[in-house]
């Protein structure tokens, strides 16, 4: 069987990009997070905390719903979007990037917490009691004894942008050179009895995931 290399390419760059940016945005996000919800309790901190995991546990067709009548275009964000830039936001790869964050947080944020919360606390109240300041206990303390853990929370969010399916095929579809990830290719590729193509995407994003897998673990 001939295979166009161009096309076959396409969904692979696109998963890379989306995952890049995915584990980036979310790694920030639930650092912050998470940093904040370590080891403190306030009124409202299991509700809050209930919110932010509640995508770890729906199905991602619910979560592409939710998403498909938040960024709809009869949405007040999706109306926003078009009158600012004259286009939708569905359908886009910027959509596939917003479903995967949605539905990666919820990991990386669990991930990220239990190390924050593994920090000896002592040890960031002597820090600080030398004169350090917030982002110099962060930088010199925090960060460098939750290494290992925030390694894995960076390779669970980029995994889990790699490999998102559900969510993303709802709000981004599957438009060829356009929004077509790995996963969706494969979708495609096995319903219509295209095993060989289907078989080199998924030896492809195996591929991606296992050198990701091995650079984190030689760095940490």
């Amino acid at each position: 069987m001939d295979i166009n290399w161009t096309d076959f390419m396409a969904p692979v760059w696109l998963s890379i990009k989306i995952a890049v940016i995915t584990s980036l945005i979310v790694f920030i996000l639930a650092a912050a997070i998470a940093k904040a919800m370590a080891n403190r309790k306030f009124p409202g901190h299991s509700l809050i905390e209930t919110v932010i995991l509640l995508p770890l546990v729906l199905p991602p067709t619910v979560v592409g719903f939710v998403l498909l009548v938040v960024l709809g275009r009869r949405s007040w964000l999706g109306e926003w979007y078009e009158q600012m830039t004259g286009g939708t936001i569905l359908f886009t790869w910027g959509a596939a990037v917003i479903a995967s964050v949605v539905v990666a947080f919820p990991l990386v944020y669990r991930t990220l917490k239990a190390g924050f919360e593994g920090v000896d606390r002592d040890l960031e109240d002597a820090a600080r009691a030398q004169g350090a300041g917030e982002l110099q206990v962060l930088r010199y303390v925090t960060f460098p004894l939750a290494i290992r853990t925030l390694a894995a929370g960076y390779v669970l969010g980029f995994a889990r942008g790699l490999g998102e399916f559900g969510a993303t095929i709802m709000v981004a579809g599957n438009i060829p050179n356009r929004t077509q990830t790995i996963p969706t290719a494969i979708y495609v590729a096995v319903d219509g009895g295209d095993m060989t193509l289907a078989w080199l995407w998924v030896i492809s994003i195996i591929g991606i995931s296992a050198i990701m897998l091995m650079f984190v673990n030689r760095y940490s």
